[in-house]
């Protein structure tokens, strides 16, 4: 009997260790944050805070911003990454060193990545440097990359974004590609399926769970991108959801309490997306026995 009590009990003693730390470094700070966002500086109950970030005529613009990046940015990036996965997962010779060489850009921070990027696409930059060497444009023919209009400049960070982080969903559907049985793949092809009939009827559907693990994780990461731009283009040239609240906690002076509120209604958009998302996808259906 006590054995029984002792084993009952090992599964819940194993998890409270992370359970702890889970309370103390995530769901006090949110709680927290939650509260005090109804506060101002003098600890008065009001709803200014967000009242300030509703008027301000950045949140619509920061709000338009990421729903373009998040759009764009998974889809391009999803295909690709999908892509690589099917080619690497092939094992041709040479498939090790070209995974190897993909896994760079997503090992590089993001201070990294928005530094180097960031002197790259300078006017005397080192992209123009290497265009007028290999004969592609002339000395007076130099690209301003970092001029364009706000949707060109969106449409630049998201290049840069996919650099770094198709890497990283390619790794995700690669191990979901490697772990199929493939008696199942095989079977489609005896039966005369073609190479896209299979991969639409057979690859992806089992494939499912590794999708939906790299989209969602890339549809959170993308509503909270935000450093790569301030390098680049810095604060409000492209505002973002993520940026706005760095900005009111670290540009302006008496704003912390809106910085908190600015944060509970970021969290709030990932969270409703991400239920959304996985609504859709089917991942809180049970699957049949």
């Amino acid at each position: 009997m006590q054995k029984t009590i002792t084993k009952k009990w090992i599964p819940y003693i194993l998890i409270a260790p992370t359970l702890i730390y889970y309370i103390v470094f995530w769901l006090r700070p949110v709680i927290s944050s939650v509260y005090y966002s109804f506060f101002d500086e003098s600890n008065i109950f009001t709803l200014n805070n967000y009242i300030t970030i509703f008027k301000d005529p950045y949140f619509k613009q920061a709000l338009i911003n990421t729903s373009i990046f998040v759009l764009i940015s998974v889809t391009i990036e999803f295909l690709i990454s999908l892509g690589l996965a099917l080619i690497i997962n092939k094992k041709f010779k040479g498939a090790q060193i070209l995974l190897s060489i993909a896994l760079i850009p997503m090992a590089l921070p993001a201070v990294a990545v928005g530094a180097m990027w960031s002197s790259g696409f300078a006017t005397y930059g080192w992209v123009n440097s290497l265009l007028y060497h290999l004969g592609i444009i002339s000395e007076s023919g130099k690209f301003a990359f970092l001029a364009g209009n706000d949707f060109q400049s969106l449409m630049l960070i998201i290049l840069i974004d996919a650099w770094q982080v198709i890497p990283f969903m390619m790794v995700i559907l690669l191990a979901g590609l490697q772990g199929l049985p493939k008696d199942s793949i095989e079977a489609g092809y005896i039966f005369g399926g073609t190479k896209f009939t299979v991969l639409r009827k057979i690859t992806l559907p089992m494939l499912k769970s590794s999708i939906q693990t790299a989209l969602i994780l890339r549809i959170i990461s993308a509503i909270q991108v935000w450093l790569i731009i301030v390098m680049i283009y810095g604060y409000r040239r492209i505002p973002v959801l993520l940026e706005e609240v760095v900005f009111y906690e670290e540009q302006l002076i008496g704003f912390y309490r809106v910085a908190l509120a600015y944060s509970v209604i970021v969290a709030a958009i990932v969270s409703v997306v991400s239920i959304i998302y996985l609504k859709i996808s089917g991942a809180f259906k049970k699957e049949e026995l």
